[in-house]
């Protein structure tokens, strides 16, 4: 079983109090690093693996990585990155997503004839987009569309992105809560080089983080599976996807409701390491309030 146990690695002490996001200030991703981390100082960067390999190389203590929102599924792009890093999870973050519609002082909502947006924001408000009688338009971010409707002098396009980015890059907001559904939240996973497992208690609630590969034989995640439910661990994720496009190997993403070092979870994982091909374990956090406020 894999826990990738870190090397020794230089660690710039000025970057104590650094948590790294993906995309441009303003961002839900830099709202959760606000949240999250108040007193911290956040930086952006331009992509999932930027952000994550600045903590790898000790320029930032965490990284705030979003992985699902409740309207629009799973962050596609972060599972590709999981098989490369070497990271700890150490803690989860659900923000709250409201969804604005900005536009340049200089428009209306009658001016509008194109949204634009990153693709997980356009599909969470694709129905009131069609409503204006809008064509979509993809961006790379949400905070980043922002930034691009108030550089460029265009009253026919809209962006959706945050109240933060509004402010920020001096647009109007046309309609908030745009969001097609309520309660649209993302949850965030922190990722850091040092392992932080909280020590087990009774009255807490953690959920342990790993990937596994299966055998390539017949009912191979039935059988990998089966230890957890027989020993009643509650799964509330289970994600595939394709290892180096082949079809025959699929790696798995797993989220569960047990401490790592419960004796329950001991031998659920000592049975699934019997059906696969590797185990890697990604991290024990205590369950984000969220989850038991919206129980």
């Amino acid at each position: 079983m894999s826990d990738h146990s870190v090397s020794t690695y230089k660690f710039d002490p000025s970057a104590a109090n650094i948590v790294a996001y993906q995309g441009e200030p303003g961002a839900y991703s830099h709202l959760a690093c606000k949240h999250s981390f108040p007193d911290w100082t956040a930086v952006h960067c331009a992509t999932f693996s930027d952000a994550l390999t600045m903590v790898e190389n000790g320029d930032a203590y965490y990284a705030m990585i979003p992985v699902e929102n409740s309207t629009a599924g799973r962050v596609e792009e972060i599972y590709r990155e999981l098989k490369r890093t070497e990271l700890y999870v150490v803690k989860e973050h659900f923000e709250p997503v409201n969804h604005c519609l900005l536009i340049r002082e200089s428009s209306t909502t009658a001016h509008i004839k194109r949204v634009g947006s990153h693709p997980q924001a356009l599909a969470q408000c694709d129905s009131n987009i069609k409503a204006l009688g809008a064509v979509n338009v993809a961006m790379y971010d949400t905070a980043g569309a922002a930034k691009h409707l108030s550089e460029n002098d265009d009253d026919t396009l809209a962006v959706i992105s945050s109240e933060l980015a509004a402010e920020l890059y001096g647009l109007q907001i046309a309609k908030s809560h745009f969001n097609d559904v309520a309660g649209n939240t993302t949850r965030f996973l922190v990722f850091s080089r040092q392992q932080k497992q909280p020590e087990f208690e009774l009255v807490k609630t953690y959920i342990t983080s790993f990937m596994f590969r299966v055998r390539n034989i017949p009912a191979a995640l039935y059988k990998a599976m089966g230890g957890f439910a027989t020993r009643g661990i509650n799964m509330l994720k289970l994600e595939s996807y394709m290892v180096n496009g082949h079809f025959t190997a699929t790696q798995f993403y797993v989220d569960v409701e047990a401490h790592f070092q419960e004796s329950k979870m001991q031998a659920a994982l000592e049975e699934l390491m019997f059906f696969s091909e590797e185990i890697r374990i990604l991290g024990t956090y205590e369950a984000d309030s969220y989850r038991k406020d919206k129980a």
